[in-house]
């Protein structure tokens, strides 16, 4: 890509920032993209970008690298015109340039890693699907995640939920979640069962190393302090409840636990907002496992699918979608925002 492509890109992801709530990261890509030059190590780096800067999140990778500095208390200029101060995008600018002049190496080590988010408030979209799949099969579930990066929403019935006057889960819970409902109610009839639960990711998060969860932190937008609030909750539950979460490929991870369910319970695979980064070869292989065992899959032994992923990429929204076995019809359940701000039900 060429350096008018790279500073489009930023101002693509502004624009997308724009329209999930993040003001700030929106003008801290818009003044990233004035202000990178070929006079840092940084400038050099992200404006040379070898590969495709939208598929490798490079305007994420740069908020994540700053984002850092200031967690860390390496920048205090750059403090200054973060959350919770107010600056305009030329004092933000300002901010910037400084803080890439004294921190150069180290945000350029920054971008090496590939932007990674847990987001806890997708729990809020999952768990009617989880809901349904109890409720229709009778059985407890088995529950196999994919792209878990730190396995947080593998805890997900540790959490509490409301969805307008309706609550779900531990009133106790440290996570709390409570979407916006547009239109109909979203069905929370019947309990969960939790067998077994596991999950995989390319590159996982081991909470329990500090380096790992600041990196965590650092990918969460400075101006959204309610997701950084419910990550640290999810954290601290998952320190206490650690999720069984392993590295391994998606397709390897899908074929090995499909082989080794069990009956008694409702094998369930779920992914949110990771499916579009899947080779293809990938995706064609979880289908097809999933397919073949769904052909043996029997009342007491059923298999269902639960996804939270785009579907139309005009809509600016995902889609909640439920495939079970036996039968393998799919059910399209409910409109989502990408970071479980609000729920539209239409199963």
């Amino acid at each position: 890509m060429d350096e008018r492509d790279i500073r489009d890109h930023f101002l693509a992801q502004a624009k997308a920032c724009d329209g999930l709530g993040s003001p700030f990261t929106a003008n801290l890509c818009r003044a990233l993209a004035k202000v990178l030059d070929a006079n840092t190590r940084t400038g050099q780096a992200v404006l040379g970008w070898p590969g495709d800067a939208r598929a490798d999140g490079l305007a994420l990778r740069v908020c994540g690298a700053l984002h850092t500095l200031v967690l860390t208390g390496a920048s205090e200029r750059l403090a200054l015109v973060y959350p919770p101060n107010q600056a305009s995008e030329s004092e933000i600018a300002e901010g910037l340039a400084e803080a890439i002049a004294r921190s150069d190496e180290q945000i350029v080590a920054g971008l090496a890693g590939a932007p990674q988010t847990n987001e806890i408030a997708r729990s809020a979209m999952l768990l009617p699907g989880f809901l349904t799949v109890a409720r229709e099969t009778g059985l407890p579930l088995d529950l196999c995640e994919i792209g878990a990066s730190a396995g947080l929403n593998l805890l997900f019935d540790s959490f509490h939920y409301r969805y307008g006057d309706a609550e779900w889960g531990d009133p106790a819970s440290p996570v709390r979640l409570a979407p916006e409902v547009r239109g109909r109610a979203v069905p929370l009839g019947g309990e969960i069962n939790v067998r077994h639960r596991a999950g995989c990711d390319i590159a996982p998060f081991d909470i329990a190393d500090a380096a790992a969860r600041l990196r965590l932190r650092s990918y969460v937008w400075a101006d959204q302090a309610a997701r950084l609030a419910r990550l640290d909750a999810a954290l601290s539950l998952a320190e206490k409840f650690p999720p069984l979460l392993v590295k391994a490929d998606a397709a390897d991870f899908v074929e090995k636990a499909v082989a080794a369910r069990q009956p008694g319970g409702a094998f369930v695979l779920y992914h949110s907002i990771m499916w579009q980064y899947l080779p293809r070869a990938a995706k064609d292989a979880i289908t097809a496992t999933l397919e073949r065992a769904g052909r043996q899959a029997t009342a007491a032994a059923p298999i269902a699918r639960l996804r939270m992923e785009p579907r139309d990429p005009t809509k600016p929204w995902a889609v909640l979608s439920l495939t079970l076995w036996p039968g393998g019809e799919t059910r399209r359940l409910a409109h989502c925002d990408y970071h479980g701000r609000w729920i539209e039900w239409i199963g």
